[in-house]
């Protein structure tokens, strides 16, 4: 499997993240070709404000391998929060891969927590993450979001 193929997987689980009832963000860990984690963002439906899709997976990941993720790729429907961007880099993830930016609008709308820039955030940390985005699935994404808000706002 590729890049692309991983992130389909992402937006898969963003997908089903909605038919969960919760925000149509979705995440997949990978480690040596393998998956070892997806998640879904539920945070609303389970009163957990960090329960965001990559910090879910994040945590599946770190619990299923029992260590932190060294050389793991985390892929991503949306471009990470500031917070779970910080998660991966604690967790020692090295890539970040997404399918879809952050938008004014998604800022406006407080589905991010501003407007800093992961690449402004990655440039004073210590360690750097390697950041990539594939907009192959952008659009189907944005409609994603858009059906979501339909339904929930």
């Amino acid at each position: 499997m590729n890049d692309k193929d991983y992130l389909k997987l992402a937006v898969e689980q963003a997908k089903k993240s909605v038919e969960e009832g919760g925000f149509p963000a979705g995440a997949i860990i990978v480690k040596d070709g393998k998956i070892i984690a997806e998640g879904i963002s539920l945070g609303r439906k389970l009163n957990d404000p960090t329960e965001h899709a990559e910090t879910s997976a994040i945590r599946k990941a770190c619990k299923s391998i029992s260590s932190y993720l060294d050389g793991a790729t985390l892929y991503g429907s949306l471009e990470c929060c500031n917070m779970c961007f910080s998660v991966a880099n604690w967790s020692g993830i090295t890539r970040v891969v997404y399918a879809c930016k952050k938008t004014p609008e998604m800022v406006t709308k407080f589905y991010y927590e501003g407007s800093t820039d992961n690449k402004t955030l990655n440039e004073s940390n210590n360690k750097k993450i390697e950041i990539v985005f594939i907009p192959d699935f952008e659009q189907e994404m944005l409609e994603l979001v858009r059906k979501w808000e339909e339904q929930n706002l």
